[in-house]
């Protein structure tokens, strides 16, 4: 990958594209690309959907390769929704075709003039952008259906839905999977207001003339990769958990830890956790008509966690919900019908929005008294108000945090603006760490604690007491920050974390794709010099060790079954960036 893609949205008779040389970006990818941009390029103090904002669309360094499991997508700008910097990444086939097609990065960067909106059509050719007016304000899937017949259904497509386009700070990115559905989503930060902001409504990617990406050296790379695939397999998560349930594994696991956010984060267990669980979920995709419980969601992964989830007649509904969409939708809103679940999921999808911020986005307004918390077709229906862009949709597509303050709540579960996701700090206090001192605001992907607190992944750090939370944090989000400029999905951090030949297998499987001798000091290194950028950019944009906190009602309110709360000290918490 040795070239970039520009495209300048304001010049003069519409966006015009550009491709330069890699140059001063050679050796980024993924994360480490989208933040190093935004570091050099874009002013920390601008408005996140003005013109000096920038939207970053990179594949990581093994994304178009034979790595398996290297299928990530990272998207990078400023944040409409926390302010600070944003990288928020997905799979889908996006990144593998762009690989393929040797793009180490799109930039789409000026002030959009007029009201037109505009596809961008990149192949082995060239890049071609056309007016496309005739795609406003269609859903994700309403889009796709569009496109299908012009381009066919081997292409990848990145876009945006309704939301996006009313550059609500709660809108995500869609990217579509190899069924040619648009179920994958740069989800967190609102990063598809920002390619609202700028006019775009999709990039459709052809890599079908394109090779994949060779190695330097074959042979280490394709031995190294065998054993990378080996350690992956051979882990009880990797190998077996998340292929046979999902990410959903989690329901079951996290209630009985008394870490499951339940009604507005007032209660640590749900009392109707059996009928969200993840067993239940993979057991009724096996007996439905066209249900699909292991699946990748691009060719060439190993764990196979996502799935197909069809109604009781064999329908389509939606891809399988994550567990983290499972809880937002379901125990957070006391909803307990996964097909219920399953049409909020879809519906998230099609308008194009964070499955995470809009559950709890539902919470806080059940919370308000909107509606009653359980009232699943009123959840669906808050949805559709935020998809159609009424005037109560407008508030609830800015997210949990706006929510909460247009009904004069302090319960808001938000850092930096962003919703919590899955895990409650109190009970599981690593991750409230990470909520706290990530450089994106509440992220559990950011330093996922969870690993090593519950599910006793990479060593045993007591969930409910203070010690060793900030090391924690700081060795999670580090390595995190590395991975996620390699392109590797994060859950291979479960075995890698565990097993020290496969965390070396995917070390010398980076080194046969580039011809490197990089050593795991050389990871850790990568990963610092991504957060100390972030960092820096986030303090000139006006934050500070103040916004390193969690609400205060999560030291205030004890926390069932433990009655706990968080009480890691802010001291421990100004640490974690001491490297």
């Amino acid at each position: 990958m040795d070239k970039i893609l520009r495209i300048d949205v304001g010049a003069q008779g519409g966006p015009k594209a550009t491709v330069e040389p890699v140059g001063d970006y050679a050796g980024m990818g993924g994360r480490a690309m989208t933040t190093m941009v935004v570091f050099k390029e874009v002013p920390p103090d601008c408005h996140p959907l003005g013109p000096e904002n920038k939207l970053v669309i990179s594949p990581g360094l093994m994304s178009g390769s034979a790595a398996s499991s290297s299928g990530r997508l990272s998207v990078g700008c400023k944040s409409p929704l926390t302010g600070t910097i944003k990288e928020s990444n997905a799979g889908g086939t996006a990144a593998q075709a762009l690989g393929r097609l040797g793009y180490a990065a799109v930039i789409l960067e000026g002030e959009r003039q007029g009201d037109d909106m505009y596809k961008v059509f990149i192949d082995d050719q060239g890049v071609k952008i056309e007016k496309a007016n005739d795609l406003k304000m269609l859903p994700n899937y309403d889009l796709i259906e569009k496109l299908k017949p012009v381009y066919g259904e081997k292409v990848s497509v990145i876009s945006i839905g309704t939301a996006g386009e009313m550059r609500f700070s709660n809108s995500s990115i869609a990217v579509t999977d190899p069924e040619f559905r648009p179920t994958r989503h740069c989800g967190r930060g609102g990063v598809g207001a920002v390619m609202g902001s700028k006019g775009i409504k999709c990039l459709v990617v052809d890599a079908s003339n394109a090779k994949m990406r060779q190695p330097v050296n074959p042979e280490a790379f394709k031995e190294s990769n065998r054993k990378f695939v080996e350690g992956l397999k051979q882990h009880a998560v990797t190998g077996q958990g998340l292929p046979t349930y999902g990410t959903n594994v989690l329901t079951n696991v996290l209630n009985e830890a008394g870490g499951y956010p339940t009604y507005n984060f007032r209660e640590g267990r749900y009392k109707h956790h059996q009928t969200l669980s993840g067993e239940l979920q993979a057991e009724t995709m096996k007996n439905r008509e066209g249900g699909q419980p292991t699946h990748g969601c691009h060719r060439g992964c190993a764990i196979q966690c996502s799935g197909i989830w069809t109604d009781k007649d064999g329908n389509y509904m939606t891809k399988q919900p994550e567990y983290e969409t499972v809880w937002s939708h379901g125990g957070n809103c006391g909803i307990s019908d996964l097909d219920a679940v399953a049409k909020l999921d879809y519906l998230d999808d099609n308008y194009g929005l964070d499955t995470i911020e809009m559950g709890v986005t539902i919470g806080v307004a059940m919370e308000a008294g909107v509606i009653e918390f359980g009232d699943a077709e009123g959840a669906i229906n808050l949805v559709h108000e935020v998809g159609k862009g009424t005037p109560l949709g407008r508030i609830l597509g800015a997210g949990a945090a706006t929510t909460a303050r247009c009904y004069g709540l302090e319960r808001a579960p938000v850092v930096k603006g962003q919703a919590m996701p899955a895990y409650d700090p109190r009970s599981v206090k690593g991750i409230g760490v990470t909520y706290a001192t990530s450089t994106m605001g509440a992220d559990h992907t950011a330093g996922y604690a969870v690993a090593t607190n519950i599910l006793k992944v990479g060593g045993d750090v007591d969930p409910l007491k203070v010690e060793g939370q900030a090391e924690l944090s700081r060795n999670l989000q580090v390595a995190t920050a590395a991975l996620d400029a390699t392109g590797f999905c994060l859950f291979v951090a479960f075995a890698i974390l565990d097993q020290p030949e496969t965390f070396s297998a995917m070390v010398e499987t980076i080194n046969g794709m580039y011809g490197l001798s990089m050593t795991g000091d050389d990871v850790v290194a990568l990963g610092q010099k991504i957060l100390k950028m972030e960092q820096e950019f986030n303090k000139k944009a006006g934050f500070g060790p103040e916004h390193d906190r969690l609400p205060r009602y999560f030291s205030r309110e004890p926390l069932t079954p433990h009655n706990v709360v968080f009480d890691v000290p802010s001291e421990e918490l100004d640490k974690v960036y001491n490297f």
